[in-house]
């Protein structure tokens, strides 16, 4: 049985009504100019990544530059190979509302893990170096929606707040912070 005083209103907002998050490491294959002797660091700098929804998928497509610092020439000579290399991922809404009521769905993508070298190695037939890098992604579908809130037409009036407050603040020590501090 409902309440006299207590109705229900449906609000349509904007939420967000779908998320995604996958983990992804990928192998890249890196030509250097000259045959390596060894590895000496390896970084992964100007990530750049657009986003698009496609039936229950968010595809993130991006593309970033890997760096290595190799030695060659039996460990006697260093240099700094760049590539850039770019990237696919399909990342599946595990969440989603299926009562959006409106086809304009925006999709916000955020970094939890940035693209990062976990390893660089000398292939086998040593000519190029072999790149692991891992990167995640948390997706976010937002879209306008209907949410049902029930309103109480007999509930608290801000007078009776201010009241309570009053009451609050009548029993604090007005000297707490005023006086003097001892050595």
């Amino acid at each position: 049985m409902a309440d006299a005083g207590l109705n229900y209103r449906e609000i349509i907002t904007r939420a967000i009504c779908g998320k995604g998050k996958k983990f992804s490491q990928t192998a890249h294959s890196v030509s250097p100019t000259h045959k390596p002797s060894s590895i000496l660091g390896c970084w992964v700098i100007n990530h750049k990544f657009r986003t698009h929804y496609n039936k229950d998928i968010v595809v993130v497509e991006g593309t970033y530059d890997i760096n290595i610092w190799y030695s060659y020439s039996n460990n006697t000579k260093t240099e700094v190979v760049s590539e850039t290399v770019s990237y696919r991922d399909e990342i599946p809404l595990t969440i989603k509302d299926k009562n959006v009521i409106s086809d304009r769905l925006d999709v916000y993508a955020h970094e939890l893990q940035e693209p990062n070298s976990l390893e660089a190695n000398i292939s086998p037939n040593g000519n190029k170096v072999v790149v692991q890098v891992e990167r995640e992604f948390l997706v976010e579908l937002v879209g306008e929606t209907k949410v049902k809130v029930s309103v109480d037409e007999d509930g608290v009036l801000e007078e009776d707040w201010d009241e309570d407050l009053d009451e609050a603040f009548e029993d604090l020590d007005s000297e707490f912070l005023v006086g003097e501090v001892e050595e």
